[in-house]
């Protein structure tokens, strides 16, 4: 009986972890993909072919970063139905998310945005139920409400992922709200920044974490134009630190749940083509999928249904 119910367990978790392989291309975790076994063959002198195992990397982008979506952390198409929920209150200067929404359409995610003001608590859980994930970019003035902050936190608490983006002061006031109400983070600060980070190397506080799903891909990242500061918080993770040595985003993963917490939002439109941005959006929703919670069913059918 126990035997039986041990090659149960252990047939459920192997047919698990394949799935959730299918999902992710195989340089999953690396910053720098591994260079790629290829037989070439040659001839000598007499005319005689010999074949050599040579090891070629791949074809890098302009700054260094490995090119092609296959090097990204999730397969083109992986999420195909799946909706990303974004709740964008710093409108200015013609940032109407279609960047970020394009990048995040190669992995199969659709976009639902709320622009400018927030909707009603009904609403706003209505739309949840129907998403795999929330994204939440700040203002400088308080849309969220308490009501509002009591939904998000339900949602978070039954392990869907949630983007907090802010960016200089002032721009951070609903993201320090959500962030103390999930995690007890918070951001200040306005500091230039407009510089591409590396992998960052030992104790030094500068550059993109080494070898972690969120920066599959990456080794040099555009780090915002204007950023703040991340306050020091034992529950975040540290993902970026600034060419000034400040924290501009972390994330948050414990007991099931996962979060990003982001001081440097100008990454999603300006610059957009500087190093790294498109990949490291495409690779944040992928990570906040939570795929290894929910596996396929990753959008939040018992929130949906609590909402009813």
């Amino acid at each position: 009986m126990h035997k039986t119910l041990f090659v149960t367990v252990a047939l459920a978790l192997m047919l698990s972890a394949a799935s959730a392989s299918a999902q992710f291309n195989a340089s999953r975790g690396a910053n720098a993909p591994a260079p790629v076994a290829k037989d070439v063959e040659f001839a000598d002198e007499d005319g005689k072919v010999h074949r050599k195992r040579v090891y070629v990397a791949p074809k890098e982008d302009r700054y260094g970063n490995a090119a092609g979506t296959q090097y990204d952390l999730a397969v083109d198409g992986a999420f195909e139905g799946q909706t990303i929920a974004v709740l964008q209150f710093y409108t200015l200067e013609n940032f109407d998310f279609s960047l970020p929404k394009a990048a995040l359409k190669e992995k199969g995610f659709s976009v639902y945005r709320w622009s400018g003001t927030a909707p009603p608590v009904a609403e706003l859980k209505a739309g949840l139920g129907k998403s795999c994930q929330l994204w939440i970019i700040s203002g400088s003035e308080r849309h969220l409400t308490d009501a509002h902050l009591d939904v998000i936190k339900e949602y978070f608490e039954a392990g869907h992922g949630v983007y907090v983006w802010g960016d200089n002061d002032p721009y951070y006031t609903d993201a320090n709200a959500v962030a103390r109400k999930l995690f007890g983070g918070g951001m200040t600060g306005n500091l230039p920044g407009g510089e591409t980070v590396p992998v960052r190397k030992g104790k030094k506080k500068v550059g993109i974490a080494p070898n972690h799903d969120l920066t599959t891909g990456l080794v040099h990242l555009f780090e915002g134009i204007t950023i703040a500061t991340l306050e020091p918080n034992d529950a975040l993770e540290p993902l970026v630190y600034g060419s000034k040595g400040n924290l501009v985003t972390a994330y948050y993963d414990h007991k099931g749940r996962r979060a990003i917490f982001d001081g440097g939002f100008t990454r999603l439109y300006c610059n957009w083509d500087t190093a790294g941005t498109a990949r490291y959006v495409k690779n944040s929703a992928a990570w906040l999928v939570n795929y290894e919670r929910f596996g396929d069913d990753v959008v939040a059918t018992k929130f949906r249904k609590d909402s009813k």
